[in-house]
Parts: C-alpha cells; structure tokens; sequence
C-alpha cells in the first residue's frame, strides 16, 4: 500500500523529463525486419496468481512498481525504546530499451530509512534515489537481495537481513518470521479501485522476531523486538478520485495481528475498496471489508515542516470481533518530508494499542501509516 498516487505521479513526471515515458500498449512494437524495439507494456494484477516462497520476497520487474516495507519497535539493552522504518521502492521506467547493458537505465530505486527515538522524542530520516546499476540500487529476482547504495535487505538461510546508516546512525537487524507469509486480499490480489488492474499483489511477514546492533553517533547498543515486512507489486492502483490512506499495522500481544488501510477520496468519502486482514496465533487469516471496521480520529497535528495536518489517535472498531482498539502514536513529529527522492510528505509513526479484542482486555504495538494529508505535495485530482 505504500507509494501514494502523488508520488507516483511526481516520479512519472520526471521519468517523462527525461525521455524514459513507458509505453501503454500491451503489444510489442517491430521494425518492417520483424525485430523487436521494446517489450509489452507493464502486467496488471489481476486474480490468481500463485505465490511461491522464497521467489517472490524477490523483484518482479513485469510489474512496474514494487516495494519491500520494514517497520518495528526496538528495545536497546539499556532500557532505551525506538521505532524504525526501512523501505525499498522499484520503479520501472523504461521496457522498450534492447540495451542489454548493466548500466541501462530501466528502473528507478528509491529508499527510506527513519529511525524514531522513543525515548528522547526525536525523529531522524534519510532518502535515496538512484538509477539502476552495479554497485549502486539493485532489486533481484528469486529471492530477497534489495539494494540501494549501502542500505540493503536480503534474505540469508532463512533469516532477513536489513542494513542502513545515515546521519550517523547505523542499523543492522536480523529478522526471524514467526508465521507465514499472509496474503491480502481475495483471489492473490487486494483490490484498490474499481478498474480491471487496479489492484496490488500484496503479501505481508506480520510477526517477526527482531535483533540486532544500532549505534548512533559511535555510541552502540544492542536492540531486540518485533517487525512488520510488508511486499507489494503491481502497475496500475490507486483511482483518480483517491488522495490518500491510513494505513494500520498492528500486533497485539495475544498473538494475532491487524492490517487494515481506509482510502480517502478527494470528497472526503472512504472507498468501498478499503480493506483489512487479521491474522490468528496459527497464522490463518480473515479477509475484512469496509463494512467490518471503522475508524475514527480524535484530534489533529500539524506538521511545522510541511505545515500538512495529521488527524492522530484513532479507535479502530470491528464489530463483528467484539472488538474496539484505541491506537495511539508513541510521539506526534513522526514524518518524512522527502524533498530529495519522492518529493512529498506523509507520516510514519510507532504507535501503541489498547482496548478489547474479542470481548478480551488487549495491549499492543505497530505503525501507522497516513498520506495524502500535505497540500504543499498534493497535485490536483
């Protein structure tokens, strides 16, 4: 769910800049010769695709947009909290080229990296954006290997491996899955809008053991805790109409898990299309709709960076589970304004859970995710 239709749009603008605009037909194009100039145009999710592990923690160049998102909450053997998130977002740009050259530009790579200090109420992040190219941003194929400049996840033996550093902070976590991957939507596709296609292949690691090493400033620690990995793929999602989402990514401490996204449209409605997943101990999952939950936003932050205003500190009610959390961010200033790679605002932020679930006293932990809310960075639907 996570690279918003500005964004993406922000992206194709600079890609058509610079002469890399993709091509729209989905039949190949030839010379009188009979050879061929470009390949098809982009696939489109669409429903029954087989998911297969470990190939597809790897890239699916077919599809022109993909990402791989880290969140968790970390405990430092000094008692110190923090939350961390790391992204890796491929874009494809090009598919007519023949070039069959390492250096061909035909895909965009862009990272994230923010690492929100919990216990002194500090936020840092950091961007990257590259082309393509050895020893510089690279997606593999057939398993985990996502690369950009020093930042990097890869799967080894069965354990996932993330590295960042910036503004003197290094992170290095090594993350063990719990569960299964667990699929979104119905059919190996959640839907985001109404069209044929417009739909992501979506998958998620939701519990998942977390260690490692962060230093920050020279000064290390060793941190442990849970993740969240979440994998999408597709070309075509988000509808004209919508500006944004809240994105919900929640573990609760009795062993189950809550992913749900509400779109927003450009009218202030909530498209029918929002959905969610819970995730039980054994790792089965149930697939919930706009009509099994509701969410509801208690007050307001406005971001002195971006001047964007955030609705914060949700109750997420489903009431078909006798269930009603109230969500909470851990610190308000938890956004990204990425000036230098995607060119907007959203916020990403550790949050706490509380409330009931299943008629059961319940606490939690997880992230939220909000776009869409920065007028500065929003285009015009």
């Amino acid at each position: 769910m996570h690279l918003p239709r500005h964004t993406w749009l922000r992206l194709k603008a600079a890609c058509i800049m610079t002469g890399c605009l993709t091509i729209a037909s989905g039949a190949a194009q030839t010379r009188g010769t009979g050879e061929v100039l470009f390949e098809p145009s982009y696939a489109l999710a669409l429903p029954g695709y087989e998911y297969v592990f470990p190939r597809d923690h790897g890239a699916h160049p077919d599809y022109k947009l993909e990402w791989w998102y880290y969140t968790g909450q970390l405990e430092a053997n000094d008692g110190r909290n923090y939350g961390y998130e790391l992204t890796f977002f491929r874009i494809g740009t090009d598919r007519r080229s023949i070039n069959p050259s390492r250096w061909n530009v035909g895909e965009l790579h862009v990272a994230h990296f923010a690492l929100s200090d919990l216990s002194d109420r500090e936020f840092f992040f950091d961007e990257r954006v590259n082309r393509q190219g050895p020893g510089i941003a690279h997606a593999r194929e057939g398993t985990l290997d996502v690369r950009n400049e020093s930042w990097s996840a890869v799967l080894e033996d069965g354990v996932m491996k993330l590295r960042a550093y910036a503004n003197g902070i290094l992170l290095e976590l090594e993350l063990t899955s719990e569960k299964a991957p667990v699929v979104h939507g119905l059919g190996g596709i959640s839907q985001k809008a109404d069209g044929v296609g417009q739909a992501s292949h979506y998958y998620s690691m939701t519990r998942m053991t977390t260690t490692g090493f962060l230093s920050i400033d020279g000064e290390a620690v060793n941190v442990q805790g849970e993740s969240w990995m979440d994998h999408e793929f597709g070309t075509n999602q988000l509808g004209a109409d919508q500006i944004g989402w809240d994105w919900f990514s929640l573990q609760l401490d009795n062993g189950e898990e809550l992913m749900l996204y509400q779109l927003r449209n450009a009218d202030g409605t909530i498209d029918p299309n929002s959905s969610g997943t819970v995730v039980a101990p054994n790792g089965s999952s149930t697939h919930l709709t706009l009509g099994d939950f509701t969410v509801r936003a208690f007050r307001s932050w406005e971001s002195p960076a971006s001047a964007a205003t955030y609705r914060l500190d949700w109750e997420v009610e489903l009431s078909g589970l006798d269930s009603d959390l109230r969500v909470s961010p851990m610190m308000d200033d938890q956004e990204l304004v990425t000036t230098r790679s995607t060119g907007i605002a959203y916020w990403e932020g550790a949050v706490r859970v509380e409330g009931t679930w299943r008629g059961q006293p319940v606490t939690g932990r997880g992230y939220v995710e909000l776009t869409g809310y920065s007028e500065e960075y929003r285009p015009s639907v």
